[in-house]
């Protein structure tokens, strides 16, 4: 296999690693190999005791110095064009990489596999993406021939931002029994005005705490029908922020909060 700057991903046992991307933070959590994690980004926040591992920056454009001198064997990165630079110093040092971009639900499999191959686990990869997999399966299952609202996602206030149908947060409104509002746009993050909002009238809004705490103070969003009559959905972000092993909890909590009552 290959990971998504096109290296070959050879079998190994990583002892140090250092991860780059909260979502494969997770998942080597979650697959038993978190005991060998020495560094990970400033926005990883699960599980808790992540926090006691040392902070090596934002993920994107590493402080190389810093990286290097924890002596890792593995760094995990973002496979995105502003790393790329990163992963091949890495690799002139004689330090493996492993770059994935894992943006959507269909990722999270293959990302799973690939950490199951570098860390010597791939049987334990394996049963965590089969598990993850079950469970949105079962969702999928409940919410089918249900009606689907259709929902608008807040993200950001300034620029207004939301999600187009490039998201995996727009699969799990689907998963979940909803209609992404803005999934005629296939970029992931597209910006929005409040006025094309009002125009789409969707029949429920999406907000993590903070931005269920502005839709309530600020007057302009009255216009919009849904928030005038209360139609505010509070997400947990900590479970929907990442395409991770959460996916299938996150995929329940979206559900439960748009089809009260349903079986899961």
């Amino acid at each position: 296999m290959r990971d998504d700057f096109g290296q070959e991903v050879l079998p190994g046992v990583a002892r140090r690693i250092i991860s780059l991307n909260p979502a494969t933070t997770e998942m080597l959590f979650a697959i038993g190999a978190g005991d060998r994690v020495i560094g990970r980004t400033t926005w990883d926040s699960y599980p808790d005791f992540v926090r006691l591992i040392p902070d090596m920056g934002p993920g994107l454009r590493p402080n190389l110095e810093v990286v290097i001198a924890a002596k890792p064997d593995l760094v995990i990165l973002y496979a995105s064009a502003d790393n790329r630079p990163a992963a091949d110093r890495l690799r002139a040092l004689g330090i493996s990489t492993l770059a994935v971009k894992n943006d959507s639900i269909g990722d999270l499999a293959r990302t799973l596999r690939l950490l199951g191959i570098v860390t010597g686990d791939s049987v334990r990869a394996a049963i965590v993406a089969d598990s993850v997999a079950a469970t949105l399966d079962r969702v999928r299952a409940a919410t089918k021939g249900r009606s689907r609202p259709t929902a608008f996602w807040y993200i950001w206030d300034s620029p207004l931002i939301t999600i187009g149908r490039g998201s995996y947060m727009s699969e799990l409104l689907e998963i979940a029994g909803a209609r992404n509002l803005y999934d005629d746009m296939t970029v992931p993050s597209p910006s929005v005005t409040l006025e094309d909002v009002v125009r789409r009238n969707p029949d429920v809004v999406i907000a993590g705490p903070d931005g269920t705490r502005n839709l309530s103070t600020d007057a302009r969003w009255l216009a919009l029908p849904a928030v005038r009559a209360g139609r505010i959905i509070v997400a947990d972000t900590a479970l929907v922020a990442k395409p991770s092993v959460r996916l299938g909890e996150a995929a329940v909590s979206l559900a439960r909060m748009l089809h009260p009552g349903i079986e899961l």
